[in-house]
């Protein structure tokens, strides 16, 4: 029986021996490369290039909505329409910040009126044409009219405490109104998730326990408070997927729409919210209110610079007294459009490397790479999966389908057991 046990005995410690070894094989022949290759050659052909043309027209269309909201705004100026509109709010009443709001319910319905036909071109034909919309005509409408019933009242409220600023600081206006914007604009993110979202969907309490258990947990182990997982009722509108952790202090909701639900697995939807959760882990709610905030500081530097060159030269004509009169609205919603379409590819760059250290978050966090692939490709189905680095550079304000399916890959070679 001796010579029985002694060749078992070594049998066990050449396979032990042997385990890391084919560990160490299994991780060498796994090239992310590969794998990633493999998965966006999975992409049919007419539907890769049916995404392509979706996301591509989308750098015209930038150009053109940008030129266009010039040209409407260049209307309202050169007709003598804004100025009117303030002769009519100074009739209405002789206290400033009313006459501002008097304006500013004038001004909006103009300006919407003037962008209509490219707003229904974007939002409603273009999104059908391309299989992303599910509203017809008049929902769709009622959206857009509660879209600007919001803007009429925080918007309104918004522009008074902005000409309040300007009124009061007439050299140092820039700055005590770069302050006010960013607070509005952090007053915005907090208050969004619980008074404007669920003006557009309904919210309800996620009851799928295989569903909500898992999430819950992820979140409990990256120290998020959540008590609650709420699903928003997205399908009647679009077909994409989405998920979020919004709001700030006693606002915190995770939320994913039901597309995510009824098209995604398990795996998929892990990932998705460890994703969303390394936005509130890593804090880029209050990192985007800063870097907000700085883009809001040197904006309104460059308003305050080309708002008094165009008046100097133009304002009688135009009948725009000068920085205090709701009359150069239109002005300062060029210069602003100016400002923000030169600072397109930094402003991409900001919430692009945010969306990359979300994913790193999202991997670790949720350990799934394949799920967090597989969720990539639908989101390819209206994002360019592979574009070149100039696109992405310019365009992207997330990582591309191939730079993220790349990263689990990656992630995953270095997790092979």
């Amino acid at each position: 029986m001796a010579p029985i046990l002694r060749w078992c005995v070594l049998f066990l410690l050449a396979a032990a021996a042997l385990c890391p070894g084919d560990a160490a094989a299994t991780q060498q022949t796994f090239d992310p490369e590969i794998a990633a290759r493999a998965y966006l050659a999975s992409v049919p052909s007419d539907k890769k290039a049916r995404s392509d043309a979706y996301f591509e027209g989308w750098y015209w269309l930038e150009l053109w909505g940008f030129l266009y909201g010039l040209g409407a705004a260049w209307l309202l100026l050169t007709r003598r329409w804004s100025a009117r509109m303030r002769d009519l709010a100074e009739r209405v009443t002789k206290r400033p910040a009313v006459q501002t709001y008097v304006y500013w319910l004038q001004f909006l319905p103009a300006a919407a009126i003037l962008l209509f036909p490219l707003t229904v071109y974007e939002g409603f034909f273009r999104e059908h044409q391309y299989g992303l919309a599910t509203q017809t005509f008049w929902p769709w409408m009622g959206d857009r009219f509660k879209e600007l019933a919001v803007s009429l009242v925080l918007g309104g409220l918004s522009v008074v405490a902005l000409y309040a600023v300007v009124r009061r600081a007439p050299r140092t206006w820039w700055i005590w109104g770069a302050l006010t914007a960013t607070a509005l604009w952090a007053f915005t993110v907090l208050i969004a998730p619980v008074v404007v979202f669920p003006l557009f969907n309904r919210y309800t309490r996620l009851t799928d326990e295989s569903v909500r258990g898992p999430i819950l947990s992820l979140a409990r182990a990256n120290g998020i408070p959540a008590n609650d997982v709420y699903v928003s009722d997205a399908s009647r509108q679009t077909t994409r997927v989405s998920a979020n952790v919004s709001g700030l202090f006693g606002t915190l909701r995770i939320t994913l729409n039901d597309n995510l639900l009824k098209r995604c697995s398990l795996p998929e939807i892990e990932s998705v919210m460890g994703h969303e959760m390394g936005h509130y882990v890593l804090n880029h709610l209050v990192k985007g209110v800063v870097f907000a905030g700085i883009l809001i500081v040197v904006g309104f530097a460059f308003l305050r610079f080309a708002f008094d060159a165009m008046t100097r030269r133009f304002g009688a004509r135009w009948g725009v007294r000068g920085p205090a009169d709701p009359a150069g609205m239109p002005l300062f919603a060029v210069l602003i459009s100016v400002y923000l379409f030169v600072l397109t590819p930094v402003t991409n760059t900001l919430t692009r490397t945010q969306e990359a250290e979300a994913d790193i978050f999202g991997l670790n966090a949720s350990a799934q790479p394949e799920g967090f692939a597989e969720v990539t490709l639908k989101l390819g189905e209206y994002r360019k999966l592979e574009p070149s680095p100039l696109e992405e550079f310019l365009f992207y304000d997330h990582p591309s389908g191939r730079s993220r399916i790349l990263m689990a890959m990656r992630w995953k070679a270095e997790h092979v057991n």
